[in-house]
């Protein structure tokens, strides 16, 4: 296979992408994806392991930990990053229908099961149409939702781990990529991976309705008006044993501070 030849825009948009949907742990060479991906691509899959290691080492939340990557990003590893962080929204789609495209995927297909989810389950909170698409342009519409969908979710999973990041529920059929940021008055930060958290479905429910929200500490708080219902079993159980615990911090894409603010200004009841 062709080595140090350089990266094209295409092939870094798939790397990206990658990034975004491996768990952190499985970026390594041996990992079945990676091998699958990167011998499309027509690369080594060390060569392809070592450009996610390097975007890896562009990522805001692990240089505050004191996880440099191999060091060696280059100016386009650089600005594929800033590019897909200017727009998730258009980059995510289109890295997404690339991906497929390399692997001959149909948008009705599952391409890179990127966490430990082998089987279907609720893709996002986002809310698809409920008839069918009357036209080209509303399927088309329709179809890039449903990648966006599949990117944001694979994505905020990989972060956590594929675990519900207050209670720790493993089940994928029972988790949700929950936006913090409503995705229908931000759709700009749809696909954003910093605007999610892997939240079970009662977990998500209650989130999404402000009945519970998270502090400066990312530690869980109650409403008032959830509390208007205790003493109950279940409520103690799913939401009071939590309180004032912090969430289990993601591995990557941390929570964007200014919309859990948002979330707790606007939302939180």
């Amino acid at each position: 296979m062709p080595s140090g030849k350089p990266w094209t825009h295409d092939e870094l948009m798939v790397a990206m992408n990658l990034y975004c949907k491996l768990p952190f742990g499985q970026l390594r060479h041996g990992n079945p994806q990676i091998i699958e991906v990167a011998g499309k691509l027509g690369r080594t899959s060390s060569s392809l392991s070592m450009k996610l290691c390097n975007l890896a080492s562009l990522d805001p939340y692990h240089q505050a930990r004191g996880i440099k990557g191999l060091k060696a990003a280059s100016r386009a590893d650089r600005e594929i990053w800033e590019e897909f962080n200017a727009d998730w929204e258009r980059m995510g789609v289109a890295s997404e229908e690339k991906l497929q495209d390399l692997l001959g995927q149909t948008e009705e297909t599952d391409p890179v099961s990127a966490t430990a989810d082998r089987r279907p389950a609720r893709q996002s909170t986002l809310k698809l149409p409920t008839t069918e698409p009357t036209g080209p342009t509303e399927t088309v519409a329709t179809a890039k939702v449903r990648i966006g969908q599949r990117f944001f979710r694979q994505s905020v999973l990989a972060s956590y781990n594929s675990r519900c990041c207050i209670t720790g529920n493993p089940v994928p059929e029972l988790l949700i990529a929950s936006h913090i940021l409503h995705w229908g008055k931000h759709p700009e930060q749809r696909l954003n991976p910093r605007n999610g958290l892997c939240l079970a479905q009662t977990q998500d429910a209650a989130f999404d309705r402000g009945l519970v929200t998270f502090d400066e500490d990312f530690r869980l708080v109650l409403s008032p008006y959830l509390r208007d219902f205790l003493p109950n079993e279940a409520l103690s159980r799913n939401f009071l044993a939590y309180e004032g615990e912090r969430i289990a911090m993601p591995d990557k894409f941390l929570p964007d501070d200014g919309f859990m603010e948002r979330h707790r200004e606007e939302v939180f009841r």
